[in-house]
């Protein structure tokens, strides 16, 4: 790992049998919120989407750490092949184990797409690893197939999680989105992005996507418990 001042840390390192590579923004309060992000299917750690939310939340004080899920360490492109679900689930516990030693404060998790997908499967099977989900353009089902949905381990959903869906995204439109989400036995929120498809990050909203994510993102966190939100109020304290 090297450190570049206010530049993000790269991080390669290998935890619990997975390896960890992605760029770390770190905050400089050791009990700051922690924040993991990854990414679709067709990309990595450095999409546009992905670093500009990091520099969002790093700027509100949280420590987030945009890193590569396995199938993208093995290949730099293309889709993660059949039956990576597994390792791609592992790499992102690893990465959740590897920021608890970067701070005390809150754990999040969360990703794009795929990645998202991937994320909240992960907190379906392991309740209480994390305090919240961050989920980017959750891929509902796939374009024109509106049968084959996604959402079979959303009843096992007990992490709190807010999805952030584009109005024009083909993977499932808003009112699909609201009545999947009622069958999670967590409190959730919606947050609609108008005009934007399944990239979410446009030419139009590039400028206050990133900025309008993270506030709401940090309000919908605030709203846990008494005991969360005095946590987590404590974390995203200046």
């Amino acid at each position: 790992m090297t450190d570049s001042g206010d530049s993000p840390e790269f991080v390669e390192i290998s935890i619990q049998g997975a390896s960890v590579r992605g760029f770390l923004h770190r905050s400089s309060d050791a009990g700051a919120a922690c924040l993991v992000l990854t990414h679709g299917a067709g990309a990595n750690c450095q999409s546009p989407l992905l670093t500009s939310l990091a520099d969002a939340f790093w700027s509100s004080g949280v420590t987030v750490l945009r890193c590569d899920l396995p199938f993208r360490q093995a290949r730099p492109h293309g889709p993660p092949p059949r039956g990576s679900a597994e390792k791609d689930q592992d790499g992102l516990r690893a990465a959740v184990a590897f920021m608890r030693g970067q701070s005390s404060g809150p754990m999040f998790l969360g990703g794009h797409s795929y990645g998202g997908r991937q994320a909240s499967m992960l907190a379906a099977a392991h309740p209480g690893l994390v305090d919240g989900l961050l989920l980017l353009s959750y891929p509902l089902h796939p374009p024109k197939s509106p049968d084959e949905m996604r959402t079979k381990h959303f009843a096992d959903l007990r992490t709190p999680a807010m999805f952030v869906h584009g109005t024009r995204d083909g993977f499932g439109s808003i009112a699909e989105m609201e009545a999947s989400l009622k069958v999670i036995p967590e409190r959730t929120e919606l947050l609609p992005i108008s005009g934007s498809g399944h990239e979410l990050l446009s030419k139009k909203n590039r400028d206050e996507l990133p900025r309008h994510v993270s506030q709401a993102f940090l309000s919908f966190a605030h709203h846990g418990s008494p005991a969360q939100v005095r946590q987590w109020s404590d974390a995203f304290s200046d």
